[in-house]
């Protein structure tokens, strides 16, 4: 999806580029196209568009936002690049009833040291495609940060399109545009800004930001000629009024009578119209993982009372909370969180009177009134028999939860892997028994670790947060995930050089370390690295020898034995593994540069040639001793085990970087690289060992930010390329053959 203003400066920038590098730096349009995992995040929001059949939105914390196409998804926030990939962060969306084609997005990662830019809301006129208007906040918006699952932050008056709220973290209130989005200002008479902090003495900040205002819900029957008369606003807040309400367009504000005495701060507040209610759900912590206690409310606007309507209770709270428009006083809920066996999710026809679950505890089995559909996320498992009990199916972080406005039978529901739902809803109340389905078609939400392309077997394999990582033989197609044993965030993988069916990985507990010999297929664990984790990994060329650079120290594993520390090299140093001679690895930290010729017995070092702060070492995968090291300054390149260095032109920074199939034969690889030409940081392609550059990222595809990319070149085809991103999974260059 194209951001208008940023695709010109593109445009414009490119010109001057390539003049002041003698025309070293042109542009490539590529085919990009996404590995297909399945979704692989959290989904916090998701909104159908109350006039508009057919038409809904999500938003993921890291990954952007999406429309829905039929049972599928189009992503629209592909543009973000280095310089706007806070976009990835959607705090909150919002869809036009009046003017269905208009689309705003609330935008902004963290609120802490980590997003050094502030928020903005952007608007778009034709359904996500395009982004015409963006209006900067005066804060920062944290679609990453805790409290990211209660909302809708940003609402629309369903009476006039030109009125808009925001409510804002950070201690920064509520908001309102009387213009359509275009300017912001504060509503000063608003009485609260919220008082909750996740944990007030996180020294990162990210758990010690004010969680704030959380959700704008209209009256939609109050209307006068200018506007909604009824405005409810939630707060996080614990032992103090926490939800608002305005009888007169914002003029004057109250609080709503206590709930259960305030012990709970408000997740979702959702308006019956046709019963004048307001149903609530309440949890005593901001989410999306925690929360221990909590209660489902409904709150009469006639007589100003509430009623507890809680289906179950247990140590968790609740979030998500859906109503049928067409169907006055059905409702359904999830839990916040829910652990074991597994969520469960409640439906009432009565208004919150009676609830029917959708699974049953029938010590010691499961009796589910549902049958499971995981075939676009397999990862997460198939149907299991009602004695198992081991696995989550209906899912976890549960706070997005909608029926469509339109279809009583169509519901939809996000949790922390994935998009689920359905379209025989109705059947819960005859036969007590739905279908429900992986809606992940179109999402790639992981943020990718690490990725390898063997010279032979699968082009690609992956290791991601989260969930693991997989064996990519179709790339169109989702695949189960690697198993024996199943990691959930996997940090580092490699294969040897000269046996590329042999691979290994690691994963972010201790102990979490597996290999496999027959290229990614299956697995076994592998023994002896109990006091280790995270990291990265490298194999050596003959596959005899594992090196490990793990959190605790840079260690190595000979023919299968015990990991012992490597002498000679500082803890956290780069790691790579030659891919030819199988007797030597490569290590840089600082601006040394270390080369062990004896499987890490001893090590010489050598300057880096200039660079002082490496980030990765990429081993050519077709002549031994030849080798690239990317930092500080650039790319330095060596052709005899790093005694010697050169350094390649034009690149001033890089990050990860990438050796692929030369462009002729005999020809120099071709070397990938996210980095910085003449002050742009992008992903380049250099056919040439570094004499000209092409960006090959673009206004289309900016894959978000440059350092946090992940590179793989695959040795069998020339310019293909392998990106993973932080939020947008993996794309690779689909006209490369």
């Amino acid at each position: 999806m194209v951001l208008k203003d940023m695709a010109t400066a593109i445009c414009l920038l490119l010109p001057l580029l390539g003049a002041t590098a003698n025309a070293a730096l042109t542009s490539q349009t590529q085919v990009w196209k996404n590995v297909v995992i399945g979704a692989g995040g959290f989904v916090p929001g998701i909104v159908f568009n109350p006039t508009k059949p057919n038409l809904a939105y999500l938003r993921t914390d890291i990954g952007g936002a999406y429309r829905s196409n039929g049972d599928a998804w189009v992503p629209l926030t592909d543009y973000a690049n280095d310089t706007t990939w806070h976009d990835w962060g959607i705090e909150s969306l919002a869809t036009d009833p009046i003017q269905p084609n208009i689309l705003y997005l609330a935008v902004g990662l963290y609120t802490n040291s980590w997003d050094g830019t502030n928020g903005s809301i952007i608007k778009s006129y034709d359904y996500g495609r395009t982004w015409t208007q963006r209006s900067m906040l005066p804060f920062k918006l944290g679609g990453n940060m805790p409290g990211r699952g209660p909302g809708e932050r940003l609402a629309i008056d369903p009476k006039n399109n030109k009125i808009l709220y925001f409510a804002a973290r950070s201690g920064n209130g509520l908001w309102k545009s009387v213009d359509a989005g275009v300017t912001w200002n504060k509503v000063q008479n608003f009485p609260d800004v919220g008082t909750y902090i996740a944990d007030p003495n996180d020294a990162s900040g990210y758990n010690a930001d004010i969680t704030g205002v959380v959700w704008v819900t209209f009256d939609s029957s109050s209307s006068t000629p200018t506007g909604t008369k009824r405005i409810f606003v939630g707060v996080a807040s614990l032992n103090k009024s926490n939800i608002f309400v305005s009888n007169d367009s914002g003029a004057t504000w109250t609080s709503l009578p206590a709930f259960a005495n305030n012990a709970y701060m408000a997740h979702k507040g959702v308006l019956s119209p046709a019963e004048k209610v307001l149903y609530v759900t309440f949890n005593n912590n901001a989410g999306p993982y925690d929360g221990t206690a909590g209660a489902v409310g409904k709150y009469n606007i006639t007589s100003g009372t509430w009623t507890d309507i809680t289906p179950s209770s247990g140590s968790y709270g609740f979030g998500g909370l859906a109503v049928d428009i067409q169907k006055p006083g059905t409702l359904m809920v999830a839990p916040l969180n829910q652990w074991w066996p597994d969520a469960n999710l409640w439906r009432s026809l009565d208004g919150g009177a009676t609830w029917s679950p959708i699974w049953e505890l029938q010590w010691p089995n499961k009796k589910r009134y549902y049958t499971m559909d995981n075939s676009l996320t397999p990862y997460l498992g198939g149907p299991v028999a009602d004695d198992d009990l081991s696995m989550k199916e209906i899912g976890w972080m549960i706070e997005a939860l909608v029926i469509d406005p339109h279809d009583s039978n169509h519901w939809l529901y996000g949790t922390g892997a994935t998009v689920a739902g359905g379209h025989d809803l109705l059947n819960w109340d005859s036969v007590h028994n739905v279908t429900i389905k992986s809606m992940a078609a179109g999402i790639e939400e992981t943020a990718v670790l690490g990725l390898v392309s063997p010279p032979s077997g699968s082009h690609l394999l992956s290791v991601v947060g989260d969930i693991g990582g997989f064996n990519h033989v179709d790339f169109n197609k989702p695949s189960s995930g690697f198993t024996n044993p199943i990691f959930g965030t996997t940090t580092g993988i490699d294969f040897a050089g000269n046996k590329p069916a042999s691979i290994v990985r690691v994963g972010s507990n201790n102990g979490q370390i597996s290999s496999s010999s027959d290229g990614g297929v299956t697995w076994s664990p592998y023994s002896g690295g109990d006091a280790y984790s995270g990291g990265q990994v490298a194999y050596s060329a003959n596959g005899d020898a594992i090196i490990w650079s793990a959190n605790q120290g840079l260690v190595i594993s000979k023919n299968g034995g015990a990991f012992t520390t490597i002498v000679g090299v500082p803890s956290g140093a780069v790691i790579a593994a030659d891919k030819i001679n199988g007797t030597v690895i490569y290590a840089a930290s600082g601006s040394n540069f270390y080369v062990s010729t004896n499987t890490g017995s001893t090590w010489t070092s050598t300057s880096a040639s200039g660079i002082t702060s490496p980030v990765w070492i990429a081993a050519s995968p077709y002549k031994a001793g030849e080798l690239w090291l990317s930092g500080n300054t650039g790319i330095v390149h060596s052709a005899d085990y790093g005694k010697t260095w050169n350094k390649l032109g034009m690149v001033s920074n890089a990050w990860r970087i990438a050796v692929g199939k030369p462009q002729q034969p005999n020809g120099p690889p071709v070397v990938y690289a996210s980095g910085t030409i003449n002050g742009a940081n992008a992903l380049y392609r250099t056919d040439d060992a570094g004499v000209n550059w092409i960006m090959i990222s673009d206004s289309n595809y900016g894959f978000g930010a440059s350092s946090g990319l992940i590179l793989a070149a695959d040795p069998r085809i020339y310019k293909r390329v392998y990106v993973g991103t932080n939020g947008r999974g993996i794309f690779w260059t689909s006209d490369a053959w």
